[in-house]
């Protein structure tokens, strides 16, 4: 939290102008997020806040609907999902957040450097390596971030094994991807992971969601390919 508030005070010192060209936004989110920077404060609580998980709309957190989570479900995913923001660096799915704008790429000079992965990299990857420890399970991380976000992470030496997700559509005779299909496949696979309680690489190929299949094909090691179409 220490260091969101930091970044929350670099923020406000950007001019409206600063502000709608580092978050790319038009007038009516440029002036709805330069109050949400005035206005954020700590500490957080029910009432001034969000659970990260319920907070955030993207086609992501469509596709996971934690909305119709159970208890069983938010059990799970508080131990086992991570979240990574631009604001707060990593959340648990139940974390209370204040709503905000601010990609981890944004352009912001910070006393790291001139974007947010300097910032959060230390920080986010200690944090996600101590909850593999503390869950006393194989050190296995699946990858459902945008590569934009997974940068965030330094993985590299650290003895951990990172599964990556593709996914694909069958278009004029050929698999693409497109990406807003690709974010929903996400969510809807990380909701798969918990509402299934999966453990195990093996596991995860039997997904199905929405007309998903596994692909063998085009799977490698590391690498699972989910096609439909």
């Amino acid at each position: 939290m220490s260091e969101a508030e930091q970044i929350v005070e670099l923020m406000r010192k950007l001019t409206p102008y600063e502000l709608s060209s580092l978050l790319n936004t038009n007038v009516h989110l440029t002036n709805l997020n330069f109050d949400r920077y005035f206005n954020w404060h700590q500490p957080f609580t029910p009432e001034n806040s969000k659970q990260a998980v319920l907070a955030f709309d993207g086609e992501v957190f469509r596709g996971l609907n934690a909305k119709e989570f159970s208890d069983k479900d938010f059990d799970y995913a508080q131990s086992h999902l991570r979240i990574l923001s631009g604001l707060y660096g990593v959340l648990r799915p139940l974390d209370l957040i204040q709503p905000y704008r601010l990609e981890v790429s944004s352009k912001l000079q910070n006393p790291f450097g001139n974007d947010l992965y300097a910032y959060w990299r230390e920080n986010v990857t200690n944090s996600v390596l101590k909850a593999l420890k503390e869950s006393g399970k194989p050190r296995i991380i699946l990858n459902l971030a945008s590569m934009e976000y997974y940068k965030t992470l330094d993985l590299k030496g650290k003895n951990v094994n990172v599964i990556d997700v593709e996914f694909y559509e069958f278009k004029n005779d050929k698999y693409v991807q497109i990406v807003i299909y690709t974010k929903r496949a996400r969510g809807l696979m990380a909701r798969y992971i918990i509402e299934n309680q999966i453990e195990t690489v093996e596991d995860l190929k039997g997904f199905n969601s929405e007309n998903y299949w596994f692909s063998p094909q085009m799977s490698t090691e590391n690498k699972l390919v989910f096609t439909r179409g």
